[in-house]
């Protein structure tokens, strides 16, 4: 087990603590993570000479389709498989310690919602109840259990959906609405009302169930069909164990264990400056025991205040999570 503890990642406080601790995170996992290792080395990057963020190789994401992502010495306690149409390979999370997950999403959505017990946490999410393993399906399961007794998931059940938010509003109890991209779009469509209190939380992806749509349009179709001034969004992944949250105009924030970059499309390892757009490098701290620098598939930029948007995906990676084309 790795000897950082774990209240040193959840009590973050500045830059300067967190650079530290990535650095040594980053030395621990380039001599104890095998496939982590072993790219640092097939790189030629020596760890003694890593001393800044923009120094540290990201591993790309791919290879948890293709290799088990854990400390040498580590069993996991459960992995999380993400998801993708019939043909495509899964990714495997190996995860030794899954009390750093809960740790992780339970203190990230305190940090940008508050109280989850003031919450009522209803869930439109077929695709990930429909399959074993999925990382969002183990976080909102653990939310609803802390949340108002209201809260539960409705599959396709649209008009039991419809009720209970309808109820939600009348008793004025705070509601979230969080589901993939095409459901929320279909429940819109065929149940639209005026719920401007709801927080309509989506996932991205339509799964291959409906056209790709820009942001601007997917959150103008949802705001209108729920009657919401905006429309929230989680950006996460199987590979990771924590969670970005936009507030509204696709405009992501990090808990303060998690980092975006932004690389150069042609040069990986060049990192690139605010407002220019480039492939999605994550430091997620809480991936203790797996990797913590992961290169998406992602394209975004940053913006100089440190958040982050999301702009489509690379030409050639699979179909998953947040896929919206670029603008």
């Amino acid at each position: 087990m790795n000897k950082i503890p774990p209240t040193a990642i959840f009590s973050i406080q500045n830059f300067r603590q967190f650079e530290a601790l990535s650095l040594e995170i980053f030395r621990d996992q380039a001599e104890n993570c095998e496939v982590y290792r072993q790219f640092v080395k097939n790189l030629g990057i020596k760890t003694v000479n890593v001393n800044t963020l923009n120094a540290i190789p990201f591993l790309p994401v791919e290879f948890f389709k293709t290799h088990d992502i854990i400390r040498r010495t580590g069993r996991a306690e459960e992995i999380f498989k993400s998801s993708g149409t019939t043909g495509m390979s899964q990714s495997r999370h190996l995860v030794l310690d899954v009390g750093m997950y809960v740790q992780s999403f339970r203190k990230a959505f305190e940090i940008f919602y508050g109280d989850i017990t003031k919450y009522a946490v209803m869930a439109l999410l077929p695709s990930y109840l429909e399959r074993d393993g999925s990382s969002l399906i183990y976080m909102v399961d653990d939310l609803m259990r802390s949340a108002n007794k209201e809260s539960g998931y409705f599959l396709y059940d649209h008009e039991n959906l419809r009720e209970k938010l309808q109820g939600l509003k009348r008793t004025k109890i705070p509601a979230i609405l969080i589901g993939v991209t095409y459901a929320l779009l279909d429940f819109a469509e065929s149940h639209s009302m005026e719920f401007p209190e709801l927080i309509v939380m989506e996932t991205g992806g339509m799964k291959g169930k409906r056209r790709e749509m820009v942001r601007d349009e997917l959150h103008e179709t949802l705001c209108a069909g729920f009657g919401v001034p905006v429309i929230h969004s989680e950006y996460g992944m199987t590979e990771l164990l924590s969670q970005a949250y936009s507030k509204g105009g696709g405009i992501f924030h990090c808990p303060p264990w998690m980092k975006v970059m932004i690389r150069d499309t042609n040069d990986p390892l060049e990192i690139l400056g605010a407002d220019r757009t480039g492939g999605i490098n994550v430091i997620d701290l809480a991936n203790l025991n797996s990797c913590s620098f992961i290169a998406t598939q992602d394209l975004g930029k940053t913006l100089p205040n440190g958040t982050f948007e999301v702009l489509g995906r690379f030409d050639n990676s699979d179909i998953r999570g947040c896929n919206l084309l670029v603008q």
